[in-house]
């Protein structure tokens, strides 16, 4: 029963580094695009545009 318990708390661990793992395969293509200093300056402006937008969706949700 002790080998149950420890594979259950071996889980979150798991979760954790396959969710790091998952962002860092995600992320890998816009650091190669920011090598790039047109591409920089248009991943910057995206990035901005991307947060001021789920700003303004969340407010409204909100009914702020």
């Amino acid at each position: 029963m002790s080998d149950f318990w420890n594979n259950i708390a071996r889980y979150p661990r798991f979760f954790i580094s396959s969710l790091a793992g998952l962002i860092l395969v995600i992320l890998a293509p816009f650091k190669n695009l920011f090598k790039i200093p047109k591409l920089r300056l248009i991943l910057i402006f995206g990035f901005l545009a991307f947060i001021l937008l789920i700003y303004l969706i969340i407010r409204n949700m909100a009914g702020l």
